[in-house]
């Protein structure tokens, strides 16, 4: 016991010690002083509006059969309870061309992107035919509007915003006029059929085509809360990356507004005006 005591009494030791004591010290205040945030906080869309409550009808889609009904194991898996898996079918051509539309939210720590087709299709006995591609998606930008009530230097670029179905003006996701998806092919080795899955993520106010830039923007240093959305078509119907993107680009054109009403308002968070919470409030005022 004395022993230890002399080696922790040792000047060498205690110099050492108080070197890391002060450093501990000075990085706590660096951290403070940058505003930087080590720890997300979560987040929800106002109101509580959850993905399930997207329209059954839109533009020229409307919904056929019920919404994808999963059991408590999978729910599990897909690591959160604010999810839509939903059919939709065109509505102005003869053809039959149907879409599936998955949506899951994602807040808080979230230490991985779970749950993209390259992953869970291929463990549900699909094949992959070919590497993935990043193909843009044409929306149409003549429904914008330019956002002049943000700051494009706070907010990484102009933003801009679409007319909801119930008329009100939604701030869309800063580069959405670049919007691109994440496109792979697959093959179900029992009929042959092939199908095309495409999807992209919203997150902190961003988009990006690829699971793994996900982190970059929801666990930015300088934001208090983190959050993502996965927003994912699937369909039998196309015959090709590029026409998958032109169907998701025909159902954004009316849904992305809605979507965006059912995940947090960047530019109201940075700013401090929401949620009622905000760290930020306090600052700003």
């Amino acid at each position: 016991m004395m022993g230890n005591m002399r080696k922790l009494m040792n000047p060498a030791f205690l110099a050492a010690l108080g070197t890391l004591l002060v450093a501990t010290a000075g990085l706590r205040a660096a951290i403070h002083y940058k505003g930087v945030y080590l720890s997300k906080l979560p987040i929800e869309a106002p109101d509580g509006m959850l993905f399930h409550t997207l329209p059954t009808s839109f533009g020229n889609w409307e919904r056929i059969g019920a919404d994808a009904v999963l059991t408590a194991e999978v729910r599990q898996e897909l690591g959160t309870d604010n999810f839509v898996s939903r059919n939709y079918r065109r509505t102005d051509t003869s053809d039959r061309i149907v879409v599936e539309l998955h949506c899951a939210y994602y807040t808080g720590m979230i230490d991985t992107v779970p749950h993209v087709p390259e992953r869970c299709f291929v463990g549900g006995g699909l094949m992959p035919a070919g590497a993935a591609r990043i193909v843009p998606v044409p929306i149409d930008l003549d429904r914008l509007s330019l956002d002049r009530d943000s700051d494009p230097q706070r907010h990484g670029g102009p933003l801009y915003t679409a007319r909801a179905s119930n008329h009100q003006s939604v701030r869309l996701p800063s580069g959405i006029e670049r919007l691109r998806m994440n496109v792979s092919r697959f093959v179900d080795g029992r009929s042959g059929q092939s199908l095309y899955a495409g999807y992209f993520f919203i997150a902190n106010g961003g988009v990006v085509p690829r699971a793994g830039d996900v982190r970059a923007l929801a666990f930015n240093l300088t934001d208090d809360y983190a959050y993502y959305a996965k927003v994912q078509f699937t369909s039998s119907s196309v015959g090709s990356a590029e026409e998958l993107a032109e169907l998701a680009a025909d159902m954004l054109n009316s849904l992305l507004p809605e979507i965006m009403r059912r995940v947090p308002d960047w530019v109201e968070v940075v700013e401090g005006r929401y949620p009622p919470d905000n760290p930020r409030r306090a600052s700003v005022s």
